[in-house]
């Protein structure tokens, strides 16, 4: 007893900590505009020593999406330094070039290991779980193995990782035993036995390198998955991460299984374009995997529970009436006034699954700052929507949001201006903030 209480204790020191760090942390970087390290699709010589290993590492590497954080912007591949941006502070993210002083280079696999099963780094000190070793303890030591023998011959950059900025007390690693007491168990990956090949191998990605639920799993109060709710969504930096069981409204139940592979291949499908750091998951990562584990990607979500629906809201009339106006406006030449978009170019308003999360986070974020779709290998060109923060008021965004989250079949609580102005104020779009904010139409 005097052992837990010890740890909620300490856990409650970390509580802001876990909840920016584990809450879905991201680069601090625009969304969409990572270039891909050519190293990540460089191919091996078959006279290369270990072969077949570097290759799978490789894979491996771009299955778990190591580039997003550990790629500074505009720097070297793999190099590490990206900020990593928490609510309560800066974690810089590590150098896994074969650097020998910085970088990985004279790491040994066993310490390669744990700190993906256990959270341990090499000099034995806890890792934040920034980095999802959550997630990563799923992994088998093979496959650890492969990843390391591949980051080994990514050429050396000597680059110190920049000290974390991080307030006190949140800077002691030694309170993450609490955390972890409390909410970590290591356990590489079991095969659910009642399951099909494809099914365990998709939990086996979503699950473990994927580590999806790093943002699509909601959490707790001290920053820890909410296991009951797992892949019903989450929030991160101002984006919502959208809910992926199968809930038809919210989920991907409206979805087939070839839907899910095109999206995650092309970064487009019928029913939606990724955008906002899931562009660059799409653009580094899954656009970069084989069909056969996108397919096996798309099997093990179609067989999770929906999730929950929200109960009906009440809709004000005047809001929808102005925002029909601002929509008719400023919308539809892109999105049709009947919602229905142009599939693979400007996805459909009607039926959207992310434009109906309880939170309206993301629509709100795209309408004032505009959005990029993820450039990949068989859609190289990416789509742009503008930014209107400097045509619409708070309360238009307000009136728009709630018109299109009401209109054409779609269902969502409506958004006030009160909102719209936090999010304005969080993207720095305040200083072009319309002084008219009467919310009586363009």
């Amino acid at each position: 007893m005097m052992m837990r209480t010890l740890a909620i204790t300490l856990a409650v020191f970390i509580l802001a900590l876990a909840a920016g760090a584990m809450g879905g942390t991201q680069p601090a970087r625009n969304p969409g505009q990572l270039a891909l390290p050519r190293f990540l699709t460089q191919p091996v010589s078959d006279k290369t020593p270990n072969a077949d290993q570097i290759r799978r590492g490789q894979y491996l590497v771009r299955l778990g999406d190591c580039a997003a954080c550990h790629t500074p912007q505009g720097g070297p591949s793999f190099a590490g330094g990206l900020g990593l941006n928490t609510p309560f502070g800066v974690i810089y993210s590590t150098n896994l070039t074969s650097d020998r002083e910085t970088g990985i280079g004279a790491l040994s696999a066993d310490k390669f290991y744990a700190a993906l099963h256990d959270g341990i780094g090499p000099k034995g000190l806890l890792i934040y779980p920034a980095m999802p070793y959550t997630a990563f303890t799923r992994v088998s030591r093979t496959d650890s193995d492969a990843m390391l023998a591949y980051l080994k011959t990514v050429p050396a950059v000597h680059r110190p990782r920049p000290a974390n900025r991080l307030p006190f007390p949140l800077n002691f690693r030694f309170l993450l035993h609490g955390w972890n007491f409390l909410f970590f168990s290591p356990g590489t990956y079991q095969p659910d036995p009642a399951k099909s090949a494809d099914w365990n191998r998709g939990a086996y990605i979503v699950n473990g390198l994927g580590h999806c639920g790093a943002c699509h799993t909601p959490k707790n109060f001290l920053g820890s998955d909410k296991a009951s709710k797992a892949l019903q969504g989450g929030n991160l930096d101002e984006w919502v991460a959208p809910d992926l069981t199968t809930n038809a409204r919210t989920g991907l139940g409206a979805w087939t299984a070839n839907d899910i592979v095109e999206y995650l291949k092309t970064g487009r499908n019928r029913h939606a374009n990724a955008g906002g750091p899931m562009a660059d998951v799409v653009t580094n990562s899954t656009s970069l995997m084989d069909d056969r584990d996108l397919r096996a990607i798309a099997v093990y979500l179609q067989d999770q529970p929906a999730g929950p629906s929200d109960s009906a809201h009440d809709v004000d009339a005047g809001a929808m009436r102005r925002g029909k106006a601002v929509y008719s406006d400023a919308c539809a030449s892109c999105h049709m006034l009947e919602g229905g978009g142009q599939p693979r170019t400007f996805p459909p308003i009607a039926g959207n699954m992310m434009l109906q999360q309880s939170d309206p986070a993301s629509l709100i974020h795209l309408i004032l700052a505009g959005g990029r779709s993820a450039p990949t290998p068989t859609r190289p060109t990416a789509l742009s929507m503008p930014s209107f923060a400097w045509k619409l008021t708070d309360q238009q965004v307000a009136d728009v949001s709630t018109y299109i989250r009401n209109s054409w079949g779609n269902r969502a609580a409506p958004v006030d201006a009160g909102t719209v102005a936090g999010m304005r104020k969080r993207l720095g779009l305040d200083v072009i903030h319309r002084t008219d904010n009467s919310g009586d139409g363009p």
